[in-house]
């Protein structure tokens, strides 16, 4: 009984030792199969329109979206990706026709005034990442999906017209639906952290714009590209 006793002893912590590692180790491979990132992405933005003959793209403007990444990986190379996205763009517009906007009041503007959009979007992108294996540093990969946007608020300048950064939000839709393609570079710093660099296009669905009252009815789309810099972890 005594050898039973000290052979079980012994057997005990070895046993408890090999669960401890083997679950150290379940959780180490699960960690390598999620990452999260930040990123800061300078970009421009402009309209398109379907309705040319009535409004017209008037040029791009600066914006700038900062965000969180997510990305579960199903494979060593696939992952579902999401994250969150705070995006200030904006976009010029002008008018062949005369057309009442619901700024901080109602504003009638004329034909070949320019109107000068900026917009808050927060934006939750859904999609498929794939990646290359590593060579040297270096990981090459693509990122492809779906971005519901919720406007966060609007500002418009009529600069012929002495108007400046006022509400432009009851001339938005509250909601809106995109996608979006990535592709670049992360760069492995060492361990799980890489640094990321690539480029982003991003494009509307559906209509950004109310066409309320006397405006005509256009399908007017904010697309916007970004230059992508951000870190992995």
């Amino acid at each position: 009984m005594k050898i039973l006793k000290s052979i079980s002893s012994g057997i005990l912590p070895c046993l408890l030792l090999v669960f401890m590692l083997s679950s150290r180790a379940e959780i180490v491979n699960a960690q390598k199969r999620i990452s999260f990132g930040i990123h800061a992405d300078p970009l421009v933005g402009w309209f398109t329109s379907e309705n040319k003959k009535v409004v017209l793209n008037e040029g791009a403007r600066p914006g700038f979206n900062f965000g969180l990444t997510f990305n579960s990986y199903f494979t060593d190379n696939y992952a579902f990706s999401t994250g969150l996205s705070l995006i200030t763009a904006g976009g010029k517009l002008i008018y062949n026709d005369t057309v009442t906007m619901a700024l901080n009041s109602a504003v009638k503007v004329l034909p070949g005034n320019d109107v000068i959009y900026s917009i808050k979007y927060l934006s939750i992108p859904v999609g498929l990442k794939f990646q290359s294996n590593q060579i040297g540093y270096i990981t090459f990969f693509t990122d492809l999906g779906i971005d519901p946007k919720f406007v966060l608020g609007g500002k418009a300048d009529i600069p012929l017209m002495e108007i400046k950064k006022e509400s432009a939000s009851a001339e938005l839709k509250d909601f809106n639906l995109g996608y979006h393609v990535t592709a670049g570079i992360e760069y492995s710093l060492g361990g799980t952290t890489a640094m990321v660099l690539g480029l982003t296009f991003d494009s509307n669905f559906i209509d950004i714009t109310q066409d309320t009252g006397d405006q005509p009815i256009d399908k007017i789309l904010h697309k916007m590209l970004g230059f992508r810099l951000g870190v992995n972890f």
